[in-house]
C-alpha cells in the first residue's frame, strides 16, 4: 500500500481525492457506498504490477473528495463531469473503466454520455438500468413493492438515515454493510434501526480486517455519511433528467461480474434481464455475464484474486 500516491484534482468546481499507483495505460475504478477509493486496494496493486495505471478517486460526497450540501449535486451528469475532468486531468483520451455498486451506475453513464472517452467496462454488481419513462417515480415505485422500510426509502428523507447511522455507530454501520450476505432486500426497521448500537459485536469476514473497517470509519467520521445518501435522494431527479436517453444503448465492450448472493442481483425480474437476452440487447457489446457462486455484494473485496483476473484478462485484449 505504500506505493500508492495520492492527491488532490480540481474537476468540474470540486477539489477531488484521487489515489493512484502504476505506469501505463489508464484503469479508473469507481467505488460505490459505504466505501472509498479503498475498496479497490486490491485490484490497484494487482493491475499496477501488470502494466497499468491504476486510478481510484474517491467520489463526489465520500472520504476527502468535496461534499456539496444539496442532493441536487448529485446527479449522474455533475458526477460523471467530474470524472471526464478527472480524464482530462490524466491527459487520457481513453481509459478502461471498472465500477462496483454506485461507482457501477455512475460507470454505465459514463458510457452512455461519452462512449468516446472509455475503451472498455468491467461492471460489478448493478447491472444497466435502462430509462422507461412510463415507470412511476423510482423511489415511489420502490415503496410500492418493499414498504417504507426499505433502505433506499429509508435513506430519502434528509437527516433520518444520518439520525440511523449515528445512533449504531460508525463502526457499525460499515460492518453491517460491508457483511451483509442476504440476498433479499435490505431493510431498516423505524423501531430498531440497524439492529445494533457502537456496542454491538460483528464477526468479520476473513477477507476483511478490523485495520480495513479502521480506514473506513476513520474517513465517514470525519465526513459523515450524507455525501454518500445523497446519491440515493438525487435518484428521482435522475430518473426526470434522463427522459432524452430513453431506448439508449451502452455501446463500449463490457463484461459484467455478480455474485449470486449479491442484493442487487436478486431484486424482483434483475436474473431474467440479466439472462433472458434484454441485457444484450442494451449493452450489445456485452462480450460475457459472469455469476460468482456463494459470493456476496461487496465482491471485489470478498473475492480479489478472482476479480483481479476477470479484470485483467478482459482488459488486456484491448
Amino acid at each position: 500500500m505504500e506505493g500508492i500516491k495520492h492527491r488532490m484534482v480540481s474537476v468540474n468546481g470540486i477539489n477531488m481525492h484521487v489515489a493512484e499507483i502504476g505506469e501505463g495505460p489508464v484503469v479508473l475504478f469507481l467505488h460505490g457506498f459505504p466505501e472509498l477509493w479503498y475498496s479497490w486496494r486490491h485490484q490497484m496493486l494487482h493491475l499496477s504490477a501488470r502494466g497499468y495505471r491504476a486510478v481510484a478517486p474517491d467520489l463526489r460526497g465520500f472520504g476527502d473528495t468535496d461534499a456539496p450540501a444539496s442532493s441536487r449535486s448529485y446527479t449522474y451528469f455533475q458526477i460523471v463531469g467530474d470524472l471526464i475532468a478527472l480524464i482530462d486531468s490524466l491527459g487520457q483520451d481513453q481509459v478502461f473503466v471498472v465500477g462496483h455498486d454506485w461507482g457501477a451506475m455512475i460507470a454505465w453513464y459514463i458510457c452512455l454520455f461519452r462512449p468516446d472517452r472509455v475503451k472498455a467496462l468491467v461492471n460489478l454488481s448493478v447491472e444497466f438500468k435502462p430509462q422507461h419513462p412510463s415507470r412511476k417515480l423510482l423511489v415511489e415505485n420502490l415503496r410500492a413493492v418493499y414498504g417504507d422500510e426499505y433502505y433506499i426509502c429509508r435513506f430519502q428523507e434528509p437527516g433520518e438515515a444520518e439520525g440511523v447511522c449515528a445512533r449504531a455507530g460508525t463502526a457499525t454501520v460499515i460492518k453491517k454493510f460491508l457483511t451483509y450476505r442476504h440476498p433479499g432486500p435490505l431493510m431498516i426497521s423505524k423501531e430498531t434501526g440497524l439492529g445494533g448500537s457502537p456496542n454491538t459485536t460483528i464477526n468479520l469476514p476473513s477477507w476483511l480486517s478490523e485495520e480495513d473497517v479502521n480506514y473506513y470509519v476513520s474517513k465517514f467520521d470525519e465526513k459523515g455519511f450524507t455525501g454518500g445518501l445523497n446519491y440515493y435522494r438525487a435518484l428521482d431527479l435522475n430518473w426526470e433528467l434522463m427522459a432524452p436517453w430513453t431506448g439508449a444503448q451502452v455501446k463500449v465492450p463490457v463484461k459484467f461480474i455478480v455474485g449470486d448472493l449479491d442484493l442487487a442481483y436478486c431484486m424482483p425480474g434483475v436474473k431474467e434481464y440479466i439472462h433472458n437476452g434484454d441485457f444484450k440487447k442494451d449493452v450489445p457489446f456485452l462480450h460475457e455475464v459472469v455469476v460468482m457462486e456463494e459470493v456476496g455484494h461487496f465482491i471485489n473485496q470478498e473475492k480479489p484474486a478472482e476479480i483481479n483476473k476477470h479484470i485483467y484478462d478482459f482488459i488486456q485484449k484491448f
